[in-house]
């Protein structure tokens, strides 16, 4: 219960207010057992965490398509979860306009956590451990689900990965080595229009070309807006951590970064005219080696880590 939020000063100002520390601890300590807890779904059998793990970055590494209860298989990969404070749509789609929202998605969809608010209280309620958590959160012992929504929320806020080698270097107690150097011009020059850094996002959906999956047939943002604009579009992921959250892609597609790579360079589809990526990029392989160098450095060990984020405890 020792979240501290403290933001380098090359961050910009988060969207929504981050946890405080003295007044929240409580709060972030309830939110983080029901992120860990499978109670929460229908049979009690997954958590949040068993598609967000953090030792993949909060995503998930074993299959490409997240995987509900019952072995349910879903649509899409489950992205990696960080620095959600500075984001104002959330999932592939942008769905979600808040975090709170967002956290409710899961818990009801059939092919995720298939589970009723009203159940979902009740479990809560005849817990031996839960009423007090809500007690000493919340001040009294009702549960409600926005209460539980706000707890887990609370809790993702505090996901702040801000220390890795790039993080480093921003703040000039580390150097890039030269292929790194040259992997971040690169990636200034080609990359950072969408993945923005210093969170390597710019919160916005792009269609990057990617041949449509003909058996899932995905139209992403398009299912929320109904805009023919939006077609095929989905949320720019960061790429911090990425080296922890494979497979790629919205559709978990690709295994490892160098077929992401090859993706920009070679095999994007030009036939769709809604791509927003109007040719490839034109790199060799070393450059494509650099660049995959520079990347490398967005990887915040401190972050996929850190004992804070995963000392689940609650059972009955």
């Amino acid at each position: 219960m020792g979240f501290r939020a403290s933001i380098p000063d090359y961050f910009p100002q988060p969207h929504h207010a981050l946890p405080d520390a003295r007044n929240d601890s409580m709060l972030i300590y309830l939110g983080k057992q029901l992120f860990h807890d499978p109670i929460l779904s229908r049979d009690s059998s997954i958590s949040c965490a068993s598609c967000h793990s953090q030792y993949n970055a909060f995503a998930h590494s074993d299959h490409p398509l997240s995987h509900g209860i019952n072995d349910r298989i879903g649509k899409r990969n489950a992205p990696a979860l960080m620095n959600l404070a500075w984001l104002d749509e959330f999932m592939w789609d942008g769905g979600s306009f808040s975090l709170e929202a967002q956290t409710l998605a899961p818990l009801t969809t059939d092919h995720e956590m298939d589970n009723d608010p009203n159940i979902i209280v009740a479990k809560l309620q005849q817990h031996s451990k839960y009423p007090e958590y809500f007690s000493r959160a919340f001040g009294d012992t009702r549960i409600t689900i926005s209460r539980i929504l706000r707890a887990i929320a609370t809790f993702e806020r505090t996901l702040i990965s801000k220390n890795a080698k790039y993080d480093s270097v921003m703040q000039g107690i580390a150097t890039f080595t030269e292929q790194e150097s040259r992997g971040y011009a690169l990636f200034k020059q080609h990359c950072n229009t969408c993945h923005t850094e210093p969170l390597f996002t710019n919160g916005s959906f792009a269609n990057n070309g990617l041949p449509i999956d003909t058996v899932l047939n995905d139209v992403g943002r398009f299912a929320i807006t109904h805009d023919s604009s939006d077609i095929r579009h989905f949320k720019v992921p960061t790429l911090r951590n990425l080296l922890y959250s494979f497979p790629y892609m919205h559709d978990g597609r690709f295994k490892r970064l160098r077929d992401v790579i090859k993706h920009y360079t070679q095999l994007i589809d030009f036939t769709d005219s809604f791509r927003d990526i109007p040719r490839p990029l034109l790199l060799n392989e070393r450059e494509q080696t650099e660049i995959l160098s520079f990347l490398y450095t967005l990887t915040d060990k401190t972050y996929i880590f850190n004992p804070e984020f995963s000392n689940y405890q609650a059972k009955k």
